[in-house]
């Protein structure tokens, strides 16, 4: 499944704004849990990373960032702020096996087709080591839909994102839910997990 042309030209389109929008000059609390539950120097996969702020406050933190976008703007202006690596790559590239200690999927996987998140699910364990870390933030709701700037998301409620995960041999052990108004200027509910593979 290629990525969703319309999607992908948003963010081609406003890449600087985004990043302005979202930058930051600390972590904030997930992305401070995510560090704090992993050693010293772990290999990260930033997956659909955007401008890399995460990556940039994960490398501050003394980990070992791997970021990774579908937009080419968006991998330009994370090497341009941030110098940090990042590379072309969609959801579908990604075929590494037991290469990361974590995997950070911070709203990104909400751009995938519904029919698609298992397998993606499955390929992020299959990349992780054992007891590897997935964070993952989805929006949360009913259906497929488009954004007042075209962005598409699948939605999902709670019970079957704690599905798909369990059927990719994940264990959750952390939930967050909440609201906020996003890029679109729409304010909408979300849900955040952690959760790791088998040892």
């Amino acid at each position: 499944m290629t990525a969703d042309r319309r999607t992908l030209a948003v963010y081609e389109a406003r890449a600087a704004d985004y990043a302005d929008t979202f930058r930051t000059r600390a972590p904030d609390a997930h992305l401070r849990g995510f560090i704090n539950a992993l050693p010293a120097r772990a290999r990260v996969l930033d997956l659909g990373c955007g401008p890399a702020n995460a990556s940039a406050h994960m490398r501050e933190s003394g980990l070992d960032p791997d970021p990774v976008d579908a937009a080419p703007a968006m991998v330009a202006l994370a090497n341009e702020r941030h110098g940090i690596g990042a590379r072309l790559g969609t959801f579908d590239d990604l075929v590494a096996e037991a290469a990361y200690d974590g995997v950070w999927a911070n709203f990104s996987l909400l751009h995938a087709p519904r029919t698609d998140l298992l397998r993606h699910f499955a390929a992020i364990a299959r990349a992780l080591r054992p007891g590897g870390l997935l964070h993952i933030g989805m929006k949360t709701g009913d259906g497929d839909i488009r954004d007042d700037l075209g962005r598409a998301y699948t939605l999902v409620t709670e019970e079957e994102l704690t599905g798909l995960l369990m059927d990719a041999g994940f264990t959750i052990t952390f939930r967050d839910e909440g609201r906020d108004v996003g890029f679109a200027g729409t304010e909408d509910p979300w849900v955040i997990y952690r959760a790791r593979t088998g040892a």
